[in-house]
């Protein structure tokens, strides 16, 4: 099958895209010209060729309707990951929806005028479904949307859009999908950290298992015409507190002070994953897991947060606006005077 992915080199993309070329698929991978895309792109394809794999790749821009129009041609199938996600959604609004929303909409156009329209799976968040941690768990599919901030509203617009496209779709509302390697640390993704109240309820899904549930969606014939909810599944379901207590532990930082984090309710939930898992089969990885992966992929570095961890503490509770500063006890203290 000829299928693009957009977005083919970022946390869900890379294994998305290695799970079809290595089914056999002709993969056209439509991506943004970056450094960082540059570099995933030349590891994924040499990968690929290593492996006999089928895989191209394009290079453009979501907000340019020609050259997404040369990307769709031929193809069987489009999933359509890449998008703008907080924090950086929330600080450059405007930016984002252009990304999000009318990039979006320029490749439903491009697929729909194609004289055999391709299937397309859209790659949706928990955020649709608002700050409902005053609802009992877990969501499901077919509650009502309450978008609550930029990201949120862009993708209950995007869904609405590809539902009423008339293409065959698929609508994959994604739990939390962190990074194995913790590579972005920049002080937005931190602030956005101590956002996030440690009674909020949390569901992780490791980047392969994501991966796999979309390339499994691609190739299944029982999924159109559905919005699936995909998460890790019970072993995956925490509070925000083990969730980054576990992480500190397990980078040898500690766990920080509880005053640190905020109390205004965060859209992330507990989901009933039961249908899309019967489905699609994907669920391969627990929260266990992932935390011992992380730990591994930071090797030596461990030892060195151990090391200076007062300095990595006092480095990542600058970052929280709720942390009063005069009564920080990393705060530098004066000698009192005798």
């Amino acid at each position: 099958m000829r299928i693009l992915v957009t977005g083919s080199f970022g946390n869900i993309g890379v294994f998305a895209t290695r799970e079809l070329v290595a089914r056999g698929h002709l993969v056209r991978c439509f991506e943004l010209r970056t450094r960082a895309t540059l570099r995933t792109a030349k590891r994924l394809k040499a990968w690929a060729d290593r492996i006999g794999g089928q895989m191209e790749i394009v290079w453009g821009d979501l907000r340019r309707p020609a050259g997404l129009t040369q990307a769709v041609e031929g193809q069987e199938a489009i999933v359509h990951l890449a998008g703008v996600i907080p924090p950086l959604s929330e600080v450059k609004p405007e930016w984002a929806r252009e990304i999000n929303v009318d990039g979006t909409r320029n490749l439903i156009k491009a697929a729909v005028a194609l004289p055999k329209q391709p299937r397309f799976v859209f790659a949706s968040s928990v955020s649709v479904f608002g700050k409902a941690q005053d609802q009992p768990p877990p969501r499901t599919a077919d509650e009502p949307v309450y978008p609550s901030d930029h990201y949120s509203g862009h993708k209950v617009a995007c869904e609405r859009f590809l539902m009423a496209s008339g293409l065959e779709w698929a609508v994959l509302r994604f739990g939390a999908v962190p990074t194995v390697a913790l590579q972005t640390l920049d002080q937005p993704t931190l602030r956005l950290m101590f956002e996030v109240p440690l009674d909020t309820r949390i569901e992780l899904i490791h980047p392969a298992d994501a991966g796999l549930a979309v390339a499994n969606t691609v190739l299944s014939n029982r999924v159109w015409g559905k919005v699936l909810l995909i998460g890790g599944g019970p072993s995956c379901q925490l509070y925000q507190r083990v969730y980054v207590g576990r992480i500190l532990d397990a980078a040898g930082i500690g766990r920080l002070p509880e005053r640190a984090f905020g109390q205004r309710p965060f859209y992330t939930d507990w989901m009933d994953t039961t249908e899309s898992e019967h489905l699609l089969s994907y669920q391969r990885h627990t929260a266990d897991d992932f935390i011992r992966e992380m730990a591994a992929v930071m090797g030596p570095k461990r030892g060195l947060a151990r090391l200076f961890r007062p300095f990595v503490r006092n480095w990542l509770l600058r970052s929280s606006p709720y942390l009063d500063r005069r009564t920080s006890p990393f705060r530098r203290r004066r000698p009192r005077l005798a």
